[in-house]
């Protein structure tokens, strides 16, 4: 995993390694979440089913690259059960 100290801006390696991260370990394996840099920043874009699983993968990636600056845009999908019964012709 490559090594980065606060004052660097994420570079492309850093990028792949939290992509990496968020695709590859078994509790989250989530391959939705877009991973880009901005500024002096990395930012994780996407939904995911529920506020549980959002503050997991923040909790990853800042336990594996905790001097990393984040954005987090990350938001719930709302899925609700239907209020209305569907009719099929």
């Amino acid at each position: 995993m490559p090594s980065r100290t606060g004052a660097d801006p994420p570079d492309e390696y850093i990028e792949a390694a939290v992509h990496r991260l968020l695709t590859e370990n078994p509790q989250i394996a989530e391959q939705g979440i877009a991973v880009v840099r901005r500024d002096h920043s990395l930012v994780l874009s996407g939904e995911v089913e529920s506020h549980r699983r959002r503050d997991e993968i923040l909790r990853l990636v800042t336990t594996e690259f905790p001097d990393l600056p984040l954005l987090m845009d990350i938001g719930v999908i709302r899925a609700q059960e239907p209020t209305e019964v569907e009719e099929l012709p």
